[in-house]
């Protein structure tokens, strides 16, 4: 998979020709200075690229152009270091496609007592400057993030940081492919959508190749293949099963599905236990394997949530935790001690995984296939949140919840499956509830890498509704949301 580092966010200044050419120069040294920097910081995940101080209309109108046709750049950051008559960016900004991120800061950090004068006041105008173009964002009714602070301090450039992976989405998502191998599971209403509108609105292009051309490539998997994919396994998992032709089966499902996503330019996929025509086996550990390498999955045909599992995966590259497809499986419900245990038939991301994954061969009781080889593992403690995307007809919601995972309070020797289990917030009942009424699906991405705020910001760059449920949601606050928001959708 490609990573962070492909993609550049540029780096726009705004001023004027009003100072005087020696405060030009000043200005383009400080912001290259600044982005010299913030390339330097852990906390920038790709590159800051300076591109101009601009100065009229047309360069700003011209470079903004250039921004939306340059595939690298995910984003721009917009800084006025001195004051830049706003109706200058109008035009440009009226043709803006990409991730748009006002930075309100400055390039010193104190006021210098001695060296003040109109000189200095001249070149350092962002406490005005940024003000009036804060003001055309405004009135545009432009999605945009704003980050305040000192440019050199950890907690701004972690905001910065933190849009910029949200960002990065936005890009993976706008030129995403996902590929069907047959339909959705009959009858199941929350994994449609309109295919169409998703296309126009998130950039998903999502199509059906039928289970017999991967049932060919399936065929054409060789023997060596299988041989050096199964030392890897070897070396990374605890083999726990004498039943090998089980095992290298699932490694030619992996094989064959890579083959084949790699030749149409997929990077995510879905499949049904109701439509495994030909195949011996519903891919367990081969579905397992390729949400590590990065690509997308969605179980029972739901492509909605195997796109997000990809874009939540290339957002949080490098970040510890892990993101997999994920489904609310059953509850514990102790008074005062409610949990969720979430899991799937086979198909949870072993990036999850608190210690080294087993792979184990049971029977699956569903599909009429033989007994899948699959990953067994117990998720880690820690903070996480739960994505789901839904269609609401006529719009698009993203629906957030805040958890907390907790190492399971049951061994359950007799569920072969990869599993976590966790506290949703406010507390089960009262999200259960917050999550039903929000129409929130059974499917999820569950992400200990990637933050609600990102997906605010995803959501927000995409144009979607958004509903995240935290420790102070309520019924009564949730309810209202949703009201007004259909309200205001509607008027859309």
């Amino acid at each position: 998979m490609s990573g962070l580092k492909q993609y550049e966010f540029w780096f726009l200044v705004g001023s004027q020709f009003l100072y005087g050419p020696e405060v030009l120069e000043k200005v383009a040294e400080h912001a290259a200075i600044i982005a010299e920097s913030l390339n330097t910081s852990q906390k920038i995940p790709c590159k800051v690229v300076y591109k101009a101080t601009l100065k009229t209309p047309d360069e700003i109108t011209q470079l903004i152009k250039e921004a939306n046709y340059t595939d690298s750049c995910a984003g721009i950051i917009t800084w006025m270091h001195t004051f830049s008559p706003s109706k200058m960016w109008i035009n440009g900004l009226e043709l803006l496609q990409k991730p748009y991120c006002h930075l309100h800061t400055q390039f010193n950090r104190c006021i210098p007592n001695e060296e003040i004068d109109m000189d200095f006041m001249n070149l350092n105008q962002s406490a005005h400057g940024d003000r009036e173009h804060g003001f055309i964002g405004a009135r545009m009714r432009m999605a945009r993030k704003v980050v305040v602070g000192y440019w050199e301090d950890e907690d701004v450039q972690a905001k910065l940081g933190s849009w910029m992976r949200a960002a990065v989405g936005v890009a993976v998502s706008k030129k995403l492919k996902v590929m069907r191998f047959g339909d959705n599971m009959r009858n199941v209403a929350v994994t449609e959508g309109d295919k169409v509108e998703v296309q126009r609105k998130l950039g998903w292009q999502i199509n059906t190749w039928a289970v017999g051309d991967l049932v060919k490539e399936i065929d054409a998997v060789t023997e060596e293949q299988i041989d050096a994919l199964i030392a890897e396994y070897r070396e990374k998992y605890t083999l726990n099963t004498d039943n090998m032709e089980s095992v290298r089966y699932q490694a030619r499902e992996e094989i064959a599905m890579k083959t084949i996503l790699e030749r149409e330019g997929c990077k995510a996929y879905t499949n049904t236990f109701e439509d495994l025509y030909g195949m011996k086996q519903l891919p367990g550990l081969a579905s397992q394997r390729l949400m590590e390498r990065g690509y997308g999955y969605g179980g029972e045909g739901d492509w909605k949530v195997s796109a997000l599992t990809h874009i939540l995966k290339q957002m949080s590259e490098g970040v510890p935790g892990g993101t997999a497809f994920m489904e609310d499986y059953t509850y514990d419900l102790t008074r005062g001690k409610e949990l969720s245990l979430g899991a799937h038939m086979l198909e949870v991301c072993p990036s999850l995984a608190a210690d080294k994954p087993r792979i184990e061969v049971h029977p699956l009781g569903i599909g009429g296939r033989e007994d899948p080889a699959r990953l067994v593992f117990e998720g880690h403690p820690g903070s996480a949140i739960v994505v789901s995307l839904i269609d609401m007809g006529g719009r698009l919601r993203m629906i957030v919840q805040d958890i907390e995972a907790v190492k399971p309070i049951y061994e359950m020797p007799n569920l072969p499956v990869a599993r976590v289990m966790w506290r949703a917030m406010p507390d089960l009942r009262t999200g259960a509830e917050a999550w039903i009424l929000a129409g929130g699906a059974h499917h999820t991405v569950l992400s200990y890498a990637v933050t609600a705020g990102q997906m605010e910001d995803w959501a927000e760059m995409m144009g979607i509704e958004f509903v995240h449920i935290t420790k102070d949601t309520t019924i009564a606050g949730l309810k209202q949301q949703l009201f007004l928001a259909d309200l205001a959708w509607k008027l859309k």
